[in-house]
């Protein structure tokens, strides 16, 4: 059967598409009233079919608050595992695994993160979690044009690849484990985020070199995953000497 078609939606999401991939569109729909320059030069300048339609009709298409503005997009292209390990040395990535991440919501916060740091890429597993979707790209307001994501068969085995390939593979951790602040992180790195509730499981914490965690000496609860990725990239970008 052919895949749906995949719909970006909010001027955010549509705008940074328009200037980073706008080969990627097939049309656009506009609310009737849609003003935005910068985004209806955009449409222009790549010849991009374009319809205009009332709320009604636009609503029909994507029954979500939308801005105005919904394109038809080509399906998300995951990237090759190969790909992002065996880039040349100065170009290698720093790789965040998710491991059990099942919320697009937490997912496209991720991408996002990644995208305002630079030179992240994301891994995800083909089972038992969120690939990208419709609400996933939103959530990522156009940060999937800068992070490549690639969905593997098993978490496990790409970590092992990774590492074959000269990574260093760190694991985070709410007890126990190393302060992220504190720890002298070693490149190029892959970054393992578990789910929320459970953390890690066993076949990716034994391939690890590296338990980390980030002190929390307030309440006794803890980060969602969202807040903990752009904790753990923000100190990884600042012991490369990204800031």
């Amino acid at each position: 059967m052919p895949k749906q078609p995949i719909f970006l939606y909010g001027k955010n999401s549509v705008f940074e598409r328009l200037k980073n991939s706008p080969q990627t569109i097939r049309k656009i729909f506009l609310k009737n009233d849609f003003k935005l320059p910068q985004v209806e030069e955009l449409i222009k300048l790549n010849k991009i079919p374009t319809e205009h339609l009332s709320p009604d009709r636009l609503w029909r298409i994507k029954p979500v608050s939308c801005g105005g503005i919904i394109a038809q997009v080509d399906n998300f292209q995951y990237s090759y595992l190969e790909d992002l390990i065996l880039k040349p040395k100065n170009e290698l990535l720093s790789l965040i695994f998710l491991d059990r991440i099942f919320d697009p919501q937490n997912l496209g916060a991720i991408i996002r993160i990644c995208a305002c740091f630079g030179s992240f890429g994301v891994v995800i597993p083909k089972h038992k979690a969120c690939e990208v979707t419709e609400t996933v790209l939103h959530v990522a307001c156009g940060g999937e044009n800068f992070v490549p994501v690639a969905m593997v068969s098993n978490l496990s085995n790409a970590l092992l690849k990774a590492k074959e390939a000269g990574y260093w593979a760190a694991g985070t951790v709410v007890q126990g484990g190393s302060d992220i602040a504190k720890s002298k992180l070693p490149y190029p790195l892959c970054l393992i985020l578990g789910s929320e509730g459970k953390g890690m499981r066993y076949g990716l914490s034994k391939h690890i070199d590296t338990a980390l965690n980030i002190p929390m000496p307030g309440a006794d609860i803890s980060f969602n995953v969202t807040a903990a990725c752009a904790i753990f990239c923000y100190e990884i970008i600042r012991q490369k000497g990204g800031f």
